[in-house]
């Protein structure tokens, strides 16, 4: 074992020196594991061995599915390794196995550094391009997806694949409207800072590639998370985190204020702004002034972060005092900041009808959140999605809306617990969702404690990034016939995973946390979201690609499957009102401007990315991008003709005046004014499918006035919890959707 790594890493060492670009003078970087990553390593792949849903030894086979996800993750639009490198490592994709069990992680470190030397040769070859300039006038094209391309042969292959590259990221900003010297300039910097973050990488990163590298070849919800990574999933959880209240974000290495929370200690403190760069951190008052210029973000919000009720100082540059300019020192003490953005939020929209006008609740809910440590400690005011939904519709109830569309677009999922008591507001107690774990024992998840907190009509919008728990409602609420589902096919997962605390487990900390699939959800009705994902009963436009996002565009997910049905009994039946809800909506969208020129930006998208290539030519990108300019000031005269005339939308939201031009840049490289001005007009723009779904819900209203369940409603089900095997751990106390303790 030892003799064949040793071999390996020498192998390594002189196929990369031998192999580097003729232009190329990148800095080694010689990443190396330490003892804790290797025995963390082994101690994941004990569990995921013995506990996964799908357990798989880890043998020859499962160390060559390692190899290609490493590939995958780590160079996954082939721009970076040759072909010659593959052959090389190739001889080695049967060994990553033996490395994890032997706690030697040279081989997977060797691998990781052979692609950060890579990354920096080819930007190095790619700042030496901008010295020459480039020559629009050619007719040739460029393929911006490369996921499924073959690895280049050579590195004159190369060469030319990041030409393209490079001549594609000039035109761009030649477009528009910049000169070339500023171009050169623009570039020659985003490359640079690309090669510092390259320079900045650290161990953990490349431990927690492998990682997932190796989970993600069993399926595609395992993953392993390093300290930071958990730590920032459980905030993702409870929606709160100890700090000052500001988002940072990284700009020309400085960590720069985008945003003050408000009601967070730096916002209150009146002493920060948008801007102002932070430059230095200390831990309470006359503590060591640490120097924190060019760090990684991560390292600066963790040295921000801290105790609640602690001091922290920062030496702040303020964003209208150049690079010399005189600093300032601001004191704040942490507080718990709460992540309201993130938390669900309510609107009402109205809806006019001939001489009728309904208001329609829309309750947007962007994860299944909860604090599960507050709630373990036994805080009453624990942050949690369900609770914060119910407050939202004891607050619609009484402005009388006629109907409720629960929003779940772009959600993920989250708690398990969450989405089983989130259905309950709307079907009272009753059976969810069921499980069955790898024995083949099946439980039920049932709602026993609420009550209905909305009993009139509702609909739920859905679209293909709406996952997990999402689905485990949405698939309810159609199960019971409850309300309206609308939008696109979701997401197709229908897995459940459980967070291991490796800390406790090896009973040393810095491990991490390891999340892995320890059963599979069935809908009520004893189908799977697995792969098939929930099908809306109406569906809208969309943009989406079911071979390259969704479950079913992974290769080794689970297969779809069914079980019995559990025992339930629907609250309604939705179905003889489909015909005409969905003729009124065609009848609807087909007048309906702004629905027409989606669907239209959706096909052309479509058409674009089926292409995959684009003109490198400056003539045919200037013509192509005057026609769409003037396609969309079209769109915008005849749009204000109309509004002109007195039509409304229900969202009262108005399109931007003018189309968005390109400007070449990255975000990093545009001004946070800017940034946050476009941010500001994304979140203001017309919501063309939110509209329609109101519309539709507003129908429903019309053509069943007056409906409504019962409170309570809905059949109980005694149901048994499954206990584990003798002698495993006990996996059913939490999953992703509800965190371990």
């Amino acid at each position: 074992m030892k003799k064949n790594l040793l071999w390996l890493l020498l192998v390594l060492a002189t196929a990369v020196q031998a192999a580097l670009p003729d232009s190329a003078t990148p800095s080694k970087l010689e990443l190396k594991p330490v003892a804790q990553q290797a025995q963390a390593a082994h101690l994941a792949a004990e569990l995921l061995t013995r506990f996964h849903y799908k357990a798989m030894p880890l043998d020859d086979a499962m160390s060559g599915k390692i190899f290609d996800q490493y590939l995958k993750s780590l160079d996954p639009e082939k721009l970076f390794f040759i072909q010659a490198d593959i052959d090389q490592l190739s001889s080695f994709r049967s060994r990553l196995g033996d490395a994890i069990m032997a706690e030697d992680l040279a081989v997977p470190f060797a691998i990781f550094n052979r692609y950060a030397l890579r990354v920096s040769g080819r930007l190095a070859y790619a700042r030496k391009l901008l010295k020459g300039g480039f020559d629009f006038r050619q007719m040739e094209s460029y393929q911006y997806e490369r996921e499924k391309a073959a690895w280049a042969k050579s590195e004159t292959e190369i060469h030319e694949l990041w030409r393209k590259r490079v001549k594609n990221d000039w035109l761009r900003l030649k477009l528009a409207g910049k000169d070339d010297q500023s171009i050169a300039e623009t570039l020659d910097k985003r490359y640079e800072q690309t090669l510092k973050r390259i320079s900045r990488i650290k161990s953990e990163d490349a431990f927690q590639t492998f990682m997932n590298a190796y989970t993600m070849a069993i399926d595609p919800h395992t993953n392993y998370m390093g300290p930071r990574a958990a730590e920032d999933f459980d905030i993702s959880m409870r929606l709160s985190l100890v700090g000052i209240g500001a988002v940072l974000e990284e700009k020309d290495d400085y960590t720069t204020i985008r945003e003050l929370v408000p009601g967070g200690p730096a916002a209150l403190s009146g002493l920060l702004k948008i801007g102002d760069r932070i430059l230095g951190v200390a831990q309470g008052q006359g503590g060591a002034l640490t120097d924190i210029m060019g760090w990684r973000l991560d390292d600066t919000v963790a040295l921000i972060r801290g105790r609640a009720d602690s001091l922290v100082v920062l030496d702040i540059l303020p964003a209208d005092a150049g690079p010399d300019g005189k600093h300032q020192r601001v004191s704040l003490m942490r507080k718990k900041i709460s992540l309201e953005e993130q938390a669900a939020k309510k609107s009402v929209l109205e809806v006019k009808d001939g001489g009728a006008t309904r208001h329609i609740g829309v309750i947007s809910l962007p994860t299944f959140y909860q604090d599960f440590d507050a709630k373990q400690k036994g805080d009453p005011n624990f942050k949690s999605a369900s609770r914060d939904v119910a407050r939202l519709l004891q607050e619609l109830n009484k402005e009388k809306v006629d109907a409720v569309l629960v929003d779940l677009r772009n959600n993920g999922g989250g708690s398990l617990t969450e989405a089983v008591e989130l259905t309950g507001l709307f079907v009272g107690k009753g059976p969810v969702v069921q499980q069955r774990n790898a024995n083949g024992e099946l439980s039920v998840e049932s709602e026993t404690h609420s009550g209905v907190a909305w009993s009139g009509p509702l609909g739920v919008l859905i679209d293909r990034s709406s996952a997990s728990a999402s689905e485990i409602f949405a698939a309810a609420i159609q199960d019971y016939g409850r309300g309206l589902l609308i939008g696109e096919p979701s997401f197709g997962k229908g897995t459940v995973q459980t967070m291991i605390d490796l800390d406790q487990v090896a009973k040393k900390p810095g491990f991490g946390e390891l999340k892995f699939t320890v059963a599979q959800f069935f809908r009520i009705n004893g189908g799977t979201t697995q792969l098939a994902g929930v099908k809306p009963d109406i569906l809208l436009p969309t943009v989406s690609d079911p071979d390259t996002f969704g479950e079913s565009s992974f290769d080794n997910a689970l297969p779809w499957a069914q079980i019995k049905a559990a025992n339930f009994a629907p609250l309604g039946d939705l179905k003889p009102l489909l015909p005409t809800l969905l003729s009124r909506h065609l009848a609807r969208v087909a007048k309906d401007r702004d629905y027409l020129s989606l669907q239209e930006d959706i096909a052309e998208f479509k058409q674009l990315r089926k292409n995959n290539r684009i003109s490198l030519n400056e003539d045919e990108r200037r013509q192509e991008r005057d026609a769409q300019e003037a396609k969309l000031s079209a769109r915008e005269k005849l749009r204000n003709a109309e509004k002109a005339g007195g039509s409304a939308d229900a969202g009262g939201k108005a399109a931007p005046e003018k189309p968005l031009r390109d400007d070449g840049l990255q975000a990093d490289e545009r001004s946070i004014a800017h940034e946050l001005a476009a941010e500001k007009a994304r979140k203001n723009a017309k919501d063309v499918l939110l509209d329609e779904a109101v519309h539709i819900l507003s129908d429903e209203v019309t053509l069943a006035p007056g409906a409504r369940i019962a409170a309570g409603a809905g059949p109980r089900l005694a149901t048994a919890s499954v206990a584990p095997p003798p002698g495993t751990l006990n996996l059913d106390v939490c999953n992703q959707e509800r965190p371990c303790p």
